[in-house]
């Protein structure tokens, strides 16, 4: 028997001459779906250029999971929520990022497109769903580069001292709050007014992003291999002063709101953070050669191969350090400064950390202004948002605007309090996708797939899916509701400007000048088709009906 899947637009589709209920025409609104062959007609013929092959996108993945996860993130973990369990709590979220990395790579492989998951919500869950997932994704790239910035920053400033004996002054290097783990609240940094650093490299990539994706794959290429040796140098090189006494307890009894169980999965929740690279691959499918077959191994072996070193770096630098002193922002070079003969090591690492965190900024910088440019074409933002630069073939002004944003809060806020807001959006994004490939299988079982979730549609997809939410509800309750206020934001934007110039609920407010403003021949106006439930009429002309299902 062949399983159907409930569409709520559908369920409530009108005939003509009949006017829906209020509520009714609001229901169908928020739950219409976009047309995959829209998507997909819209995406083949971008003016995007596509340049970018199987290793570009693989470099992709890896330039941005390695990054403040491996260098920062890894130590302040330990620290405050894992102690030496931390190896734990990477070897669990890989696993969990790997069952949502085949998921996004079965919906990758479907729908090339930009948006990344925004787009995949949209064709399977409806324009809310959607809504919430991009205004989340926004938080998670923007938030997400702003962290690494910060980190960069603090490397930065060891190099200087390591190098070449320059100390650079707390007061233009440093955030003006902190965030106390221990009573869950900001307090001022006294001493300390703006981190000059972080809104630097912030700015200089963003300019690097305006002049072309070409340019930046380049850099981001350089930069990985450079890492990539980098940590491996350190794996090797930092193994013999390892002292097993500093593994003990391998999970710390409970203190407050550190350590036990508990701490190892709010270490999972915090290092998640590491893991958002892969979902900067999908970002670039517009501009991938080959993105059905392409995408699939960008996700999953960027992946696999920074889930090896993310362990292999944790295990290591809780061995040559106790858990408790891996708190700072460069915690790499912090545990090797009390063994000797080090000071080669520790000024290698530091180079290698400004270049990966660098390509990471880059990476982050690339994808969230792609999303940013997906929405604003489907009517979410303003249209000036959604076009490109005529002689770069750029997103230029998401990209200007996502990129002072990320200076001004690289500046202003400390590394652990934005690291913390980026993994809980991660963590909502990842539910989302996997739901949508189920909910895709049965919805468009026909469509081709250069991927598919192992084991069928339930198994991965819903076991990814409830993994995530367990670990989502353990975050603290500060982090919740920092997301609850965004994503309240995000509904408000949505009310007063989504829900009233979306291109699928209002196609009467779309002219064809307003198409052409976007000058890409894939855009056209004939968005509302059958599948999306309203068969081509504004929802409320017609009287329902009581179909509510689609084969």
């Amino acid at each position: 028997m062949k399983l159907k899947f409930p569409n709520v637009a559908q369920a409530f589709r009108a005939e003509p001459g009949e006017q829906l209920p209020l509520w009714k025409h609001i229901l169908v609104r928020l739950f219409t779906r976009k047309s995959i062959d829209q998507i997909l007609r819209e995406g083949s013929n971008t003016q995007m250029r596509r340049v970018l092959g199987r290793l570009d996108l693989i470099a992709i993945g890896v330039g941005a999971i390695i990054g403040s996860g491996i260098f920062v993130l890894t130590g302040v973990a330990a620290a405050e929520n894992a102690g030496p369990a931390i190896i734990v709590s990477f070897i669990i979220a890989g696993v969990i990022s790997g069952l949502s990395a085949f998921s996004y790579s079965e919906m990758a492989s479907m729908v090339p497109i930009s948006g990344s998951a925004y787009t995949y919500t949209y064709a399977t869950l409806g324009e809310f769903l959607g809504w919430i997932i991009g205004w989340d994704l926004i938080l998670e790239y923007l938030v997400g580069a702003a962290t690494v910035s910060v980190s960069w920053s603090a490397y930065v400033v060891s190099f200087f001292k390591d190098v070449f004996n320059v100390k650079f002054t707390p007061k233009t290097t440093q955030a003006p709050i902190l965030w106390d783990n221990d009573t869950l609240s900001f307090k001022v940094n006294h001493g300390s007014y703006i981190n000059i650093p972080a809104m630097f490299i912030s700015l200089l990539v963003t300019v690097l992003l305006v002049l072309g994706i070409r340019q930046a794959s380049w850099v981001n290429q350089t930069i990985v291999v450079i890492k990539i040796v980098v940590v491996l140098f350190f794996i090797f090189g930092a193994c013999r002063f390892v002292d097993r006494s500093n593994y003990k307890p391998f999970v710390p009894p409970r203190e407050g709101h550190s350590y036990g169980a508990q701490g190892v999965f709010k270490g999972t929740q915090r290092v998640f953070f590491a893991y958002i690279g892969f979902d900067a691959v999908s970002t670039a499918s517009q501009e991938a050669k080959d993105p059905q077959r392409d995408l699939p191994w960008g996700i999953c072996a960027s992946l696999g191969i920074c889930t090896a070193l993310y362990i292999g770096v944790s295990a290591v630098l809780c061995g040559i350090m106790s858990y408790k002193d891996l708190g700072g922002a460069s915690p790499l070079t912090d545990a090797l400064i009390p063994h000797k003969n080090t000071r080669w090591l520790r000024i290698l690492i530091e180079l290698g950390a400004i270049c990966g965190l660098s390509s990471v900024i880059l990476i982050l910088l690339m994808g969230q202004p792609r999303i940013f440019f997906t929405m604003a074409r489907d009517g979410m933002f303003p249209k000036i948002f959604g076009r490109l630069h005529h002689r770069f073939k750029t997103p230029y002004v998401p990209t200007i605007v996502s990129g002072i944003v990320c200076a001004v809060l690289g500046g202003v806020l400390p590394v652990d309090i934005l690291g913390d807001m980026t993994s809980v959006g991660t963590l909502l994004a990842f539910i989302l996708v996997n739901i949508g490939v189920i909910v895709m299988r049965y919805t468009h079982p026909e469509m081709e797939r250069g991927f598919r979730v192992p084991f069928g549609p339930f198994l991965f997809p819903i076991l990814g899916a409830a993994i995530v939410l367990v670990v989502l509800v353990l975050s603290d309750g500060p982090t919740i509701y920092r997301l609850f206020i965004w994503l309240a934001i995000g509904l408000f934007v949505y009310g007063f400007y989504g829900y009233r110039w979306s291109r699928v609920g209002n196609p009467q407010k779309w002219s064809p000048e307003d198409i052409a403003y976007f000058q890409d021949s894939g855009l056209d106006s004939m968005y509302m088709d059958e599948e999306q439930g309203v068969g081509g009429e504004m929802p409320g002309k017609g009287k329902t009906t009581a179909e509510g299902v689609v084969s």
